[in-house]
């Protein structure tokens, strides 16, 4: 099989159902797959080198009333704190919930510019007392005062819940953000499409379906995005197949994936932490495997980013060897993940430092790959 697959990563052919389906699977060495998805990523990108990008994610509010067994950070939306201007958003410190005003998250924007970022990541939970305008407000005040960063903000759950919320159709709501300054969406919120496994882990949130025809509106709009997949949940292989090939369906259609970020469910401090712990966790080598055939079977996206948030910079810097060509963001905050208990943290300069060290040139990007600021 690898001979097979080796041969149709140097001429460039797309994989066959059942042979993504073995590479998905033990049966493929993990090294050898490793190896293959290095070729495949060095014909798609510049082989010596791997970008990078300086941001921050904001998340808004912990407030949601989705309520995600696998989530570690929302808050139900009673009762409410509401916090100073001097205060950040800690789950570790408090059980209440929060929602940050425009003149904070405007602090948070000036933050990070003045750390170098270029972008901000804005997320939230499904806060049913936030009225749609906030949103707007938010998005022109940011515009106003740095017309040039770049809003990469509102994940396919959140824009159907402002749809749903708000009574109007999803495109009606995502041309109201672009006019008002959105820039592209990320992927969050797309954990495994297998309906099965989503019933169980967030019953309340969209379905796989509706994520990916929220993207498809997006694209249908001229707006960029990402595309994630999360491991770990006692999904099957078939799952996890499923999960890439709809993706792939449907960046042959509109072209309007930028990237593919996948990483590991990490389960501490959440509803499901004792059952994960029964059966085990998704470890470092399932998360090289995913990415790694995630490179030869996603043919169609540009680019592969590593998770290091979740899985920690020394694998993050084998990932490397694995298919990613992007080290992602230095990411100056972060609040989701740390709630599960991956407390992964770096700077500019270390990254650059990881990079060097796996033998590439490290290359500062923008966030949508249209510009390389330096090398």
């Amino acid at each position: 099989m690898f001979e097979t697959i080796e041969g149709k990563v140097r001429t460039g052919t797309r994989l066959a159902d059942e042979e993504a389906y073995w590479c998905l699977t033990d049966q493929a060495d993990i090294w050898r797959l490793g190896k293959l998805a290095h070729t495949s990523r060095c014909r798609k990108n510049p082989p010596d080198r791997v970008t990078y990008q300086v941001d921050r994610n904001i998340n808004y509010t912990n407030i949601c009333n989705a309520a995600c067994r696998f989530c570690a950070f929302y808050r139900s939306p009673d009762p409410v704190s509401s916090k100073s201007d001097t205060d950040s958003p800690d789950p570790d410190e408090s059980k209440e919930g929060w929602t940050l005003t425009v003149e904070e998250i405007i602090r948070k924007v000036q933050e990070t510019i003045d750390e170098g970022g270029d972008g901000i990541l804005l997320q939230g939970g499904h806060n049913p007392e936030i009225p749609f305008e906030y949103y707007i407000d938010v998005l022109k005040a940011i515009r106003a005062r740095f017309p040039s960063i770049h809003i990469h903000a509102f994940s396919p759950p959140e824009i159907l819940f402002y749809s749903r919320q708000f009574s109007m159709p999803e495109d009606d709501v995502i041309r109201r953000l672009i006019n008002a300054g959105l820039d592209s969406i990320p992927g969050g919120g797309a954990e495994i499409f297998s309906e099965k496994i989503r019933k169980f882990i967030a019953p309340a949130k969209c379905t796989g379906d509706q994520w990916l025809n929220t993207m498809h509106l997006a694209h249908s709009l001229e707006l960029k995005t990402t595309a994630t997949m999360v491991i770990g949940f006692g999904e099957s292989i078939e799952d996890r197949l499923d999960h890439l090939l709809r993706l792939r369906d449907l960046q042959d259609e509109t072209s309007g994936f930028t990237s593919f970020i996948p990483w590991t469910f990490q389960p501490k401090n959440t509803l499901l932490e004792s059952e994960v712990e029964q059966r085990g966790e998704a470890g470092g080598m399932d998360y090289l495997r995913l990415q790694a055939s995630a490179r030869l079977i996603l043919d169609n996206f540009p680019h592969i980013q590593v998770s290091w948030v979740t899985q920690g910079l020394r694998l993050g810097s084998l990932a490397l060897r694995f298919g990613a060509d992007d080290f992602s963001s230095v990411m100056m905050e972060e609040n989701v993940v740390a709630s599960a208990g991956a407390g992964f943290r770096t700077n500019e300069e270390e990254m650059r430092s990881i990079i060097e060290a796996a033998g590439f040139k490290p290359v500062k990007r923008l966030s949508l790959y249209q510009n390389i600021v330096h090398a």
